[in-house]
C-alpha cells in the first residue's frame, strides 16, 4: 500500500500524485494540514515536518525523489 502525506499548497506533493496517476499507482492521501492524527503519524515515521512524506509498503521517502519512488515501487 502507498500512503502520501501532503498539504494543499505543496507543489512537490502535486508532482508526486501526478507521478502516481501516470504510473497507475493506487495511493491513499492524508492532508496533514487538517488531519492531526495523520500529521502525528507522518512525524513518527519520518521524524520530519516537511511534505510530501511517502510510505511505500513501510519504506519512507521524504520529498518527491522520483528515482527512489520508482525503485521502491519496482518501476
Amino acid at each position: 500500500m502507498v500512503k502520501i502525506y501532503t498539504t494543499p499548497t505543496c507543489q512537490y506533493c502535486l508532482m508526486a500524485k501526478e507521478f502516481f496517476k501516470a504510473n497507475k499507482v493506487n495511493y491513499e492521501e492524508y492532508n496533514v494540514a487538517v488531519d492531526e492524527k495523520a500529521r502525528e503519524e507522518m512525524i513518527a515515521k519520518s521524524h520530519q515536518m516537511g511534505v510530501p512524506v511517502i510510505d511505500i509498503e513501510g519504506e519512507i521517502i521524504v520529498g518527491f525523489n522520483r528515482p527512489e519512488i520508482k525503485r521502491a515501487l519496482g518501476l
